[in-house]
């Protein structure tokens, strides 16, 4: 049976309404949370965008049951990645181990802003599966000192570490990343119902996560009408997203996306059908944990999820990949 989570959108809100939201979520009885992190919002549109890493302290001491997954960090550029080692096995701690560490190749967006460039994605992926291995390596403890193609360790030791390493899950876009997290993951994310994504990993028997939005609201016009205003920047796939630097360029990108463009991959309204129906697609694409992004009134999506949507869901038998 698949677990569900609730996306935590840095872009959408401040601090303190995300870790509102992350307790609602938990009495709602979603099995984790996930937590976007960015250092600039997709859209103008979207006003915020506070340190994904200072929010997941808060998480950790705040919640009690829930999983908690960065989707996604990127390790490699805004980040050293034995920063990333010791802020993950700090999370992993305060948690008592519900951290998961969800790492990705990163986008311009977030990635240029320390002026190192931003380089072709097979360097993206070189990097990355470089960073993973360091990330690793630091987790066993003791000194440490690497000479890499990309990255240098001097004599780093992280001193506090959890009893477990937390598990690294890799965002997949393709052949290319697939074949990647296969090598360096621990389990797998993304962002599109595929099953050639997640076939690898069901096969393996590892974590598939996946995130889907719905937009919930009473009238449903205004339910597409905020789908589009939030979250149009995905219309242009992976390769847009990757690349583009700036708001104000998604913002252009973006211009001529329709509500009907948007509605294609979002459900809208309230018809618990249409948004089941949404998350159906997903486990049938072999994802095992999806993770939803509320958008509109979330007050009623809550009280949706509570009442119609988690029992059904529950109710279904798991789709068989491959």
């Amino acid at each position: 049976m698949p677990s569900y989570g609730y996306s935590l959108m840095c872009e959408l809100y401040d601090p303190n309404e995300l870790l509102a939201q992350a307790a609602r979520a938990e009495a709602a009885g979603f099995d984790f949370v996930t937590i976007s992190d960015h250092f600039h919002p997709w859209l103008f549109s979207h006003h915020h965008s506070p340190y994904a890493w200072s929010v997941l302290g808060a998480l950790a001491a705040q919640t009690e049951r829930v999983e908690l997954v960065s989707l996604v960090t990127c390790p490699t550029i805004r980040y050293h990645p034995a920063i990333v080692a010791q802020k993950a096995a700090t999370v992993a701690v305060m948690s008592d181990g519900r951290f998961r560490l969800g790492v990705g190749a990163g986008e311009n967006l977030n990635e240029h802003v320390v002026g190192r460039g931003w380089p072709p994605v097979h360097i993206r992926h070189e990097m990355l599966e470089e960073a993973i291995e360091i990330i690793r390596t630091l987790w066993q403890g003791g000194y440490r000192a690497r000479q890499g193609k990309h990255y240098r360790v001097d004599d780093a030791r992280i001193f506090t570490l959890p009893d477990e390493p937390p598990p690294i899950y890799v965002a997949v876009s393709g052949a290319a990343s697939v074949a990647l997290a296969e090598r360096s993951g621990d389990g797998m994310v993304a962002i599109h119902p595929r099953a050639e994504l997640t076939l690898p990993f069901a096969n393996a028997g590892k974590p598939r996560y996946g995130q889907l939005a719905v937009s919930v609201d009473e009238d449903e016009a205004r339910a597409r009408r905020l789908a589009h205003e939030l979250f149009r920047f995905s219309a242009g796939g992976w390769k847009v997203q990757s690349e583009l630097p700036n708001p104000a360029n998604f913002e252009a990108a973006t211009a001529t996306v329709r509500e009907e463009d948007v509605a294609k991959d979002i459900s809208c309204g309230i018809d618990p059908e249409r948004h089941l129906e949404t998350v159906q697609r997903w486990v049938n694409a072999g994802f095992d944990h999806i993770a939803i992004v509320a958008l509109g009134d979330l007050s009623r999506f809550f009280e949706l999820w509570e009442d119609e949507l988690r029992p059904r869901l529950d109710a279904l038998p798991a789709a068989r990949v491959g």
